[in-house]
């Protein structure tokens, strides 16, 4: 009786956490104003499982070296397609409360490579006997690069689109709140505070002209439906005044403590499905598919990303296995 006492205290204080953090975007949505441009930040189908790309309060927070490769194919079958490469590690510092993180991700879309290396540092402490919150600190430097070339023939004898254009390396920091019990998490984060100017007006501006600030709120929680079962419901909501507001809902069932499966829908983008794997106690490989509404989908063959997590486990005393989040 005890424990469903306390099992419902928690999930009504995670319901208290979601809800302030939809409202605090519906009040932030009321005073942005769209303008025109573009902002291409990487999107992730399996994002729960990948959370220190988006949040640096996140590194260190699994209790073990952990380390994370995901690949990403955006719209298969179209030429100059989306693609996405992301190698993350991240490690609380033995005998303190703080972790460190690095991540890697190389993102290529048409004529724009952006590789982008950063690091984490995220000291964590209790707000309860279950609970624990941790502050981040990111600091990244990207590797901006652009050629037009390519599309000298179909615009004509224009010199802009025939010049290369100079790299430019952007330096930029962020910040991010994460808080996680057992079987919670909730998080927001600004992982680039600084809006690099990337062009100056002409041609090159029609793809990018500088890097956007972008703001996150993520939450999922895990609900037990039995011993065979587990349910972990999850969002992920991203906010620019640069584009419209987007939001990826998930549900994942949790089998036998070794299969994740789930489907993802994000409003009037697109819509897929996840499975995961945990292969032994240390490994996991994930596998997710993506579908757009629009008339799109019937020239490409969808979005496909693959995941590979390994843990490196030196002690086994107060390891969760197989961990949530």
């Amino acid at each position: 009786m005890n424990n469903n006492i306390k099992f419902r205290k928690k999930f009504k204080n995670l319901v208290r956490v979601i809800c302030v953090n939809l409202w605090t975007v519906i009040f932030l949505v009321g005073f942005l104003t769209p303008t025109q441009g573009q902002q291409y930040d990487p999107l992730y189908t399996q994002y729960m499982f990948n959370s220190l790309s988006l949040n640096p309060g996140y590194a260190g927070t699994s209790g073990l070296l952990s380390a994370m490769l995901l690949s990403r194919h955006q719209w298969v079958g179209f030429d100059n397609a989306p693609n996405t490469q992301t190698f993350s590690i991240h490690s609380p510092i033995a005998s303190t409360n703080t972790g460190l993180g690095f991540s890697m991700i190389y993102d290529h879309l048409g004529p724009i490579v952006n590789t982008n290396f950063s690091l984490d540092y995220a000291f964590r402490f209790r707000i309860s006997e279950n609970v624990k919150m941790s502050l981040g600190l990111k600091g990244a430097i990207a590797y901006f690069q652009r050629d037009l070339s390519q599309f000298f023939n179909e615009v004509g004898n224009d010199h802009v689109y025939y010049e290369k254009i100079d790299p430019k390396v952007l330096p930029n920091f962020g910040f991010g709140v994460y808080c996680y019990g057992d079987k919670f998490y909730a998080g927001a984060s600004i992982p680039r505070l600084i809006e690099n100017t990337i062009s100056d007006d002409g041609a090159e501006s029609l793809f990018t002209k500088k890097e956007n600030r972008m703001y996150m709120l993520m939450s999922g929680a895990v609900i037990d439906a039995g011993s065979t079962f587990k349910f972990k419901p999850s969002f992920l909501l991203r906010l620019s005044n640069t584009a419209p507001v987007s939001i990826d809902l998930n549900v994942n069932m949790l089998i036998s403590e070794m299969v994740w499966v789930g489907a993802m829908f994000r409003p009037k983008e697109a819509y897929g499905a996840l499975l995961q794997v945990q292969v032994t106690n240390q490994f996991r490989v994930g596998y997710a598919f993506e579908m757009n509404y629009n008339i799109m989908m019937s020239h490409h063959k969808g979005t496909h990303e693959i995941m590979l997590n390994f843990d490196f486990i030196f002690r086994k005393e107060n390891i969760q296995n197989p961990r949530y989040f």
